[in-house]
């Protein structure tokens, strides 16, 4: 019988890595710079922000009112709750 790809007793051949090959200390960004480093980080992030799949006009207006609309809900709740708490401190205490 012969042990499954991948088992505990008989590793993947890819899972090995060669020994003979020492690696640096720093890696790759020990050797560069800082201007360098600042300089790829903002690249990178110019990169990710091309990604970004940004929200048509409408979206963002309908968005901004449900957003807008939901705080002013939890405003007047928070509010109700208060004066309710307050008027029942005052007639328990005094």
């Amino acid at each position: 019988m012969t042990d499954a790809v991948g088992s505990i007793d008989m590793p993947d051949a890819q899972d090995e890595a060669p020994e003979s090959k020492k690696t640096r200390k720093g890696g790759k960004r020990a050797k560069k710079g800082p201007l360098k480093r600042l300089a790829l980080f903002y690249r990178q992030v110019v990169a990710e922000l091309r990604k970004v799949v940004w929200p048509t006009r409408n979206q963002l207006t309908t968005y901004t009112t449900v957003v807008i609309v939901f705080v002013v809900i939890m405003i007047g709740l928070v509010t109700v709750i208060d004066y309710g708490l307050n008027h029942a401190a005052k007639y328990v205490f005094g």
